[in-house]
């Protein structure tokens, strides 16, 4: 996807599964190329933990983004759709 960052969810969790504190989740987006200023559209493989991602933003303090529920699958199976490789 076009202007995409990879961040997995993991990346999101302490070792007991529990959302890191919202100063540590707005680190690692940030370390991610996430600003304020710019929408975030989340997405991931098939649609389900591009939530965990979108209420990370929230509790980071960033607005609310968008969460292609269609994800990877849909985007990858339609043909007029960018794929970049990185």
């Amino acid at each position: 996807m076009p202007g995409a960052a990879n961040l997995p969810f993991t990346d999101l969790l302490n070792p007991d599964q529990t959302m890191l504190d919202p100063a540590a989740l707005h680190a690692r987006f940030v370390a991610a190329g996430v600003t304020a200023e710019r929408p975030v559209v989340t997405s991931c493989g098939t649609g389900v933990t591009a939530c965990i991602l979108s209420l990370g933003l929230v509790r980071a303090g960033f607005p609310e983004p968008a969460v292609y529920d269609g994800s990877w699958t849909e985007w990858a199976g339609r043909p007029e759709t960018a794929k970049v490789h990185s």
